[in-house]
């Protein structure tokens, strides 16, 4: 995959096709430490201990409708050839943690992507489903909890179009402002 936000997205929606209802996505850029850290984590039902034991292997899926899963492979690979590692920690029953992670500068690092727009797709597509983002750089952090923003919000759904675009440009700008070192809290 070309940026990582597509991995997070790919890893999200296990989670959900797992029966997750509530998804923690975190995202760290530690510049200094020159790490990238990313993390997801699901109240699904958990992995199969055959699928844990072969988190490499592409041919080893629990899925039924294709026989082939990459997801997991794929972004196992992206960490190791960045001189990172992929870690997966899962309980039947009680779900699935995933956490990456990459040397920061590695000239193979792909880019991490538009993660307003997967966040937003993430929660556009799956009304029914709680996600809360957090997203540090160099120790100053922006966070999204869709289970406040229903508070907040009366009589609209956030799948509502109007509230997608102004999360997306939410998200976007709080990013960017991270980025400039002038952090939000």
């Amino acid at each position: 995959m070309r940026e990582l936000s597509l991995h997070i997205l790919d890893v999200v929606e296990n989670g959900i096709t797992a029966g997750g209802n509530c998804i923690w996505i975190e995202v760290e850029e530690a510049r200094q430490k020159n790490q990238l850290k990313i993390v997801i984590r699901d109240n699904g039902s958990g992995m199969p201990v055959e699928k844990l034991e072969n988190i490499n292997d592409p041919f080893i899926t629990s899925r039924t409708t294709r026989r082939v899963g990459l997801g997991l492979s794929l972004l196992a690979a992206a960490a190791e050839r960045c001189e990172g590692t992929l870690r997966v920690d899962s309980e039947p029953g009680k779900g699935t943690a995933i956490e990456a992670t990459f040397r920061f500068n590695h000239i193979d690092r792909a880019p991490l992507g538009d993660m307003a727009a997967t966040i937003t797709t993430l929660i556009m597509g799956n009304p029914g489903i709680d996600f809360v983002y957090s997203h540090r750089i160099d120790g100053k952090e922006f966070s999204l909890d869709t289970r406040e923003i229903r508070t907040e919000m009366e009589d609209l759904s956030l799948s509502d179009p109007v509230v997608i675009h102004h999360l997306t440009r939410s998200i976007r700008s709080a990013l960017k402002e991270l980025a400039s070192n002038e952090g939000v809290s």
